[in-house]
């Protein structure tokens, strides 16, 4: 429920903010008549850049499931998936959090996420190459590392974050190529030439924005580590990351920033640190 309240005052805070420093601005200038249409964006802007993400966490899950055809331990048919869903319930018991739901896809690739709407509705998923490959004490820490992003709300702050980025990267080129198009003698000139700039526009500022949103995914990368360090020991974790080197990251592309498994390259683009760097974070502990 807080996040969900956080979600909400985000979205206000954000209208807010935009809506005070636009007016101030063109009060200054003396352009207050064209207040209505700025603020007519902003709504527009804060609806298509919230509304998509907001419905992709809602329906996270089931899109998740689906995605890899994951299946929900309900009940454990053998040793390995009670042992499964009752360190998931201590751990979650730590975090003080309502148990997520367990599954199991199958993949040769080893790796493992998580999912959901709010911490105590969500869902972590482990690939059979993972349980196949590892000891008990590396699924431990694998566990743990999903259960911080669980406990930590990180499916909910990065909709935030795409959300006011979204918002932003929709604003600024609408109203960029407002002036560029009203340059134009020509109605049908001018209306072609707002349309290619502003789908221009929304290319090459998403494309700086996602620096930010890749930057926060490689942070809370490291926080997550860091949490499960804390929670199982940072040998286990550090197993757990060694045995993931040389290892792809098979997870369709919607789901890839939510996988333990790290993108190989290091660069502002990664949605995670290189293992290397994840592993050196966990030594200094």
């Amino acid at each position: 429920m807080k996040r969900v309240l956080l979600f909400i005052a985000t979205n206000l805070a954000v209208f807010l903010v935009i809506n005070i420093v636009v007016s101030i601005i063109f009060s200054v200038f003396g352009l207050t008549n064209q207040l209505s249409n700025i603020k007519t964006l902003l709504i527009i802007s804060m609806v298509v850049g919230f509304s998509g993400s907001f419905v992709s966490l809602l329906m996270s899950k089931t899109i998740a499931i689906h995605s890899v055809n994951a299946q929900i331990i309900t009940q454990p048919s053998n040793a390995a998936e009670t042992w499964l869903l009752n360190t998931v319930a201590n751990q979650a018991s730590q975090w003080n959090i309502a148990m997520p739901q367990v599954a199991i896809y199958h993949s040769h690739e080893p790796n493992a996420f998580a999912t959901g709407a709010t911490r105590n509705k969500s869902l972590i998923a482990l690939s059979t190459g993972l349980l196949q490959s590892m000891s008990q004490d590396e699924v431990e820490a694998v566990l743990a590392h999903e259960m911080a992003h669980v406990g930590n709300g990180d499916m909910v702050t990065m909709t935030l974050i795409q959300g006011v980025i979204n918002t932003f990267v929709f604003f600024v080129a609408n109203k960029v190529a407002q002036i560029i198009a009203s340059n134009q003698d020509d109605e049908v000139v001018e209306r072609s030439v707002y349309y290619l700039v502003s789908f221009v526009m929304q290319i090459v500022f998403g494309m700086l924005a996602s620096l930010i949103v890749m930057w926060f995914s490689r942070h809370r990368e490291y926080r997550a580590d860091a949490c499960a360090a804390k929670l199982v020991g940072a040998p286990k974790m550090i197993a757990a990351l060694q045995r993931l080197k040389g290892d792809g990251n098979d997870l369709p592309q919607g789901l890839s920033a939510f996988g333990i498994a790290s993108d190989s390259k290091d660069s502002l683009l990664s949605t995670h640190p290189t293992l290397d760097n994840r592993i050196i974070r966990l030594q200094k502990m």
